[in-house]
């Protein structure tokens, strides 16, 4: 994922973000808030989990399939996004 160096600061801000946000649902549970609260912060969760995925598979698209240097890279490229998705939707 050399291609990605461009990209680290934005995607461990992300990252460290959801850490955050992991540990936050972890303080609402360790507090006995409200279960809607928690749901509320696990919600916020996915959302940023979903927009940390959809990133990384732009890159992957733009990075492996379509700047592929030739057919075959471009058909592992999809072969592998395709893997992805297919666990990402189970």
């Amino acid at each position: 994922m050399s291609h990605l160096v461009t990209q680290k600061p934005k995607l461990l801000a992300r990252v460290r973000r959801l850490r955050g946000q992991l540990d936050a649902v972890e303080r609402a549970l360790e507090a006995d808030i409200g279960c809607a609260d928690v749901l509320m912060l696990v919600a916020s969760m996915r959302g940023a989990i979903n927009g940390l995925t959809a990133e990384l598979m732009e890159e992957h698209l733009r990075e492996h399939v379509l700047s592929a240097p030739d057919d075959a890279a471009r058909a592992t490229g999809v072969a592998e996004l395709g893997e992805v998705i297919r666990t990402y939707l189970k």
